[in-house]
C-alpha cells in the first residue's frame, strides 16, 4: 500500500509518501513541499496547490491519501486562508481517488509517538526511528506530512481501515 500525507498550508503543504507491506514495515519513497508566494494572488496560490497535490498523486499513485485536519485557536484570518488552501488539495484528491481519510493532530501523535500530547520534536525523532532514516526530514512541514503518512498505515492495518475517512 502506497499512502500520501498532506499537511494542509497555504503558504507551504507538506507532503509525504510511505509504502507499507502486510506487516506494516514501512519505507519513505518521498517527502517534500508545495510552496506558494506569499505576494501572489490568492486564487492563483490556491491554483498552484491543486495542481502540485495532483502532480504528487499521479507520480506516485498512492492507494489512500490521508490530511491532517485543520486546528486552530487564535487567528481566525488565517485559518480561513489555510482552510481554503486544504479545500484546494482536497478537490485534487477527491478528483483522483475517493480513498480520502483525515486524522486529527492527537490522533497523528498517538499512532506516530505513543502519547497524544507528543512535542514536534518528539514526533519528528520518532518518524526519523520507525523509517530508519538518517536524519529528520525537512522542512517541518514535510516531516509532519510523512507522520500523518505513518498514522494511516498504522491505523489501516490495525483497524482494517478506521472510520477517518472523509465524508
Amino acid at each position: 500500500m502506497i499512502v500520501l500525507g498532506i499537511d494542509p498550508g497555504l503558504a507551504t503543504v507538506g507532503y509525504g509518501v510511505v509504502s507499507c507491506d502486510e506487516k506494516v514495515r514501512l519505507e519513505l519513497i518521498d517527502y517534500g513541499t508545495i510552496l506558494t508566494e506569499a505576494g501572489e494572488q490568492f486564487p492563483i496560490r490556491l491554483k498552484q496547490i491543486n495542481h502540485g497535490i495532483t502532480q504528487l498523486i499521479d507520480m506516485y499513485k498512492p492507494d489512500s491519501i490521508a490530511f491532517e485536519e485543520l486546528f486552530f485557536n487564535k487567528n481566525v484570518t488565517t485559518a480561513i486562508n489555510v482552510a481554503q488552501a486544504r479545500g484546494a488539495a482536497l478537490v485534487a484528491a477527491s478528483e483522483r481517488t475517493d480513498q480520502l481519510y483525515e486524522y486529527t493532530p492527537l490522533q497523528i501523535k498517538q499512532a506516530v509517538v505513543g502519547y497524544g500530547r507528543a512535542d514536534k520534536n518528539q514526533v519528528q525523532m520518532m518518524v526519523k526511528t520507525i523509517l530508519s532514516l538518517k536524519e529528520i526530514p525537512r522542512p517541518d512541514d514535510a516531516a509532519d506530512a510523512v507522520a500523518v503518512a505513518i498514522c494511516h498505515a498504522h491505523s489501516a492495518h490495525t483497524a482494517g481501515i478506521l472510520n477517518t475517512k472523509i465524508k
